[in-house]
């Protein structure tokens, strides 16, 4: 099997269908784990507290921490023994499998070299490696229970004029096709992303008046992360959308149109019968026409299989069996992974988030919705913040280092208390300092001051400072002249003395203004 971590979701998927009641087997095939693993699994949660009618609100993200801590694989080449010695016998097995050998007596031949390994392991590499089960023959598959499945899938339909940017697009549907009853819905979108299809399912279950129980998807990389034949791995996203609605997911396999054939064949007639010769004025006009297609045009036919019009039958018998529509739209997360950088902070969607210090240089993983940014560390929660806009940062002073805090955080009240500590004269002289109107531009002389009483100790500096503020002398640098001199212990010199009165001197008023007399002729004289 491939080394990954345990993602969160896949093990919350696992505990839900557990606590609904199914079986492991059908746990493992909803969580798309291997049964082992949803044993493993249930049976850490339940050493943990976890009780099967306790209900959903067990779930919280200690506990699925705790199982997280336990299950957690550890394999620090990311492969198993047993695939590094089929590796080493790619070519003999990849013949074989030429040969039309099955996997049981490829498995033989191995033993008689020496070589076990189980079936499992040996069955997937197989598929993997050697293309095996790829030319093996299809069988018509029941329609199952009302309610229950729905295919879909992406298709490509034409150009189309797109007003935002003013040229024309490549524009996809994404149908929708109820197993039973045939009944379609399609969502238009010039992009296949994760926000796409989740936005195209909130508009189906509108448009259906529920949730199906089981979707079928192709393995589009929004959806499915790693494709695999019998356990794929899906996104944290799309496993996080399915929790919130309830549904459960049974992705195709990569290159097996057959497993969804129903949709398949309802991207050429929505291709044909909707979307070719039409005009359309953009996105928003195509899908209100697309909508009120899908139920006069296309849930009115009489359907070649069914032989019977989908709308109809969808009404009878599946709108009933649906989940119920939940009653808040999905808030659409964001999930990544995120490193702390050398500020103690971690970047999400543009905005900057503190994490705990001794997660420094560790690489967590993000979950941010609208509301929330939560990082985790290999399944433990380990900080949680309000979400911020773009450009914007939250700091808890609790993450960063004890003696980064108060200037990371311009907490010029705990830096003067952090002076006062030294002696009261070296607190009245920091808060001295501190009396501006921008007192963070004065921390760095604080700082500067505490300095002083490391190297020279408190007293001297304590001293140092009541002799500067008898003096009204605020200023560091002369407290560190001060001490580098020693001259914080000497005495002010005296005053000087008052110049005695000159011994001739006049008396002030004894003096006359000049006056200016005018002389004929336009000039002036004194008198």
């Amino acid at each position: 099997m491939v080394f990954r971590e345990v993602a969160v979701t896949e093990i919350r998927e696992v505990l839900r269908a557990w606590l609904a009641g199914a079986g492991l087997r059908r746990v493992a095939e909803r969580a798309g784990v291997d049964r082992k693993t949803a044993r493993r699994y249930v049976a850490a949660a339940v050493e943990a507290g976890l009780a099967r009618d306790g209900g959903l609100g067990q779930l919280t993200d200690e506990l699925v921490g705790q199982v997280a801590g336990v299950v957690r694989p550890v394999r620090p080449g990311g492969r198993g023994r047993a695939w590094e010695q089929l590796e080493a016998c790619r070519d003999q097995i990849g013949a074989q499998v030429k040969q039309g050998l099955s996997v049981v007596k490829i498995g033989v031949l191995l033993e008689r070299q020496g070589i076990v390994v189980p079936y499992r392991a040996l069955h997937r590499f197989c598929v993997e490696r050697c293309g095996f089960g790829r030319t093996a023959a299809t069988v018509r598959v029941a329609d199952g229970e009302p309610g229950v499945e729905c295919q879909l899938d992406f298709g490509y339909l034409g150009m189309l004029f797109d007003p935002v940017t003013g040229r024309q697009r490549k524009v996809h549907a994404l149908i929708f096709t109820a197993c039973y009853s045939r009944h379609m819905f399609v969502w238009l979108s010039f992009t296949q992303t994760l926000a796409a299809f989740i936005a195209g399912c909130e508009a189906a279950w509108v448009f259906f008046g529920g949730v199906f129980q089981v979707l079928i998807p192709d393995n589009a990389s929004a959806i499915v992360a790693d494709a695999d034949a019998v356990n794929p791995r899906f996104t944290a996203g799309w496993l996080d959308y399915a929790q919130a609605k309830g549904f459960a997911t049974d992705a195709a396999r990569v290159r097996s149109p057959k497993d969804k054939p129903k949709v398949e064949r309802a991207v050429q007639y929505v291709r044909g019968n909707f979307f070719a010769g039409e005009h359309f004025a953009g996105l928003a006009d195509g899908q209100a026409r697309a909508e009120v297609w899908c139920q006069q045009v296309a849930g009115t036919r009489i359907h070649g299989t069914i032989q019977a019009r989908p709308a109809e039958v969808f009404a009878e018998h599946e709108a009933g069996a649906l989940l119920a529509l939940p009653a808040a739209a999905y808030d659409v997360p964001v999930f990544t992974s995120v490193k702390v950088h050398r500020d103690f902070h971690v970047e999400v969607g543009r905005a900057l988030y503190s994490a705990p210090k001794e997660y420094l240089g560790c690489h967590l993983d993000a979950r941010a919705d609208s509301a929330l940014v939560k990082l985790f560390h290999r399944g433990q929660l380990v900080k949680a913040h309000p979400r911020q806009a773009p450009g914007r940062r939250i700091t808890d002073p609790a993450d960063l280092p004890a003696e980064k805090t108060i200037y990371a955080m311009r907490d010029v009240a705990s830096l003067a208390k952090a002076a006062r500590r030294h002696g009261d004269n070296v607190g009245v002289y920091a808060e001295r300092l501190l009396d501006t109107d921008l007192p963070w531009t004065k921390m760095r002389q604080v700082y500067r001051l505490l300095g002083l009483a490391r190297r020279y100790g408190p007293g001297p500096v304590d001293t140092a400072c009541a002799r500067a503020l008898d003096l009204d002398v605020v200023n560091v640098t002369k407290i560190a002249s001060m001490l580098e001199k020693a001259t914080e212990n000497t005495p002010p010199p005296p005053p000087p003395a008052v110049a005695a009165t000159a011994r001739f001197a006049r008396d002030p008023g004894e003096y006359r203004p000049t006056q200016l007399t005018p002389i004929p002729g336009g000039q002036e004289g004194t008198r």
